[in-house]
């Protein structure tokens, strides 16, 4: 271990600044490469208005969460999309997105449950993973948002 004030030390300090630069950096790059290909490829985005903050603390996602830079990516998607005269829909992070059934409408609060990842309606007996059934219900909602 090197001492406090040793030049060693100031170099692993300076190697360990570097390094997190650097992941800053490839963050930023692929937010701003991501956000370009979607301005570019959709007239409007729909994303859920997620509190990131809340999440990070009460549902144990910790680091995970607060590391993503998700609201920096929703300001470049925002601003990119402006840039297009395109939308960027948010939808209410207490739509009950992953607990709709895409196909028939029928609401199951027993996926309240993150722990469950697919489901099976029991109205019309389709099967949903949870991921893709709440993006096709945000989809959704953005298209009845847009069109209202």
């Amino acid at each position: 271990m090197c001492k406090k004030g040793s030049n060693n030390r100031q170099k692993q300090r300076k190697r360990v600044a570097l390094l997190h630069e650097k992941i800053a950096n490839q963050r930023k790059d692929f937010q701003h490469k991501s956000s370009c290909q979607l301005a570019d490829s959709y007239d409007a985005v729909c994303i859920e208005d997620l509190n990131m903050q809340s999440m990070s603390k009460s549902l144990n996602f910790g680091k995970s969460v607060a590391d993503n830079g998700w609201g920096m990516f929703v300001s470049m998607l925002k601003y990119k999309l402006e840039e297009r005269g395109k939308k960027l829909v948010k939808i209410d992070k207490f739509y009950p997105s992953s607990q709709i059934c895409h196909i028939c409408g029928y609401k199951n609060s027993d996926t309240k449950d993150l722990t469950i990842r697919q489901w099976e309606c029991p109205e019309c007996k389709s099967h949903h993973d949870r991921d893709i059934n709440a993006a096709i219900n945000i989809r959704e909602e953005g298209r009845r948002i847009l069109s209202a």
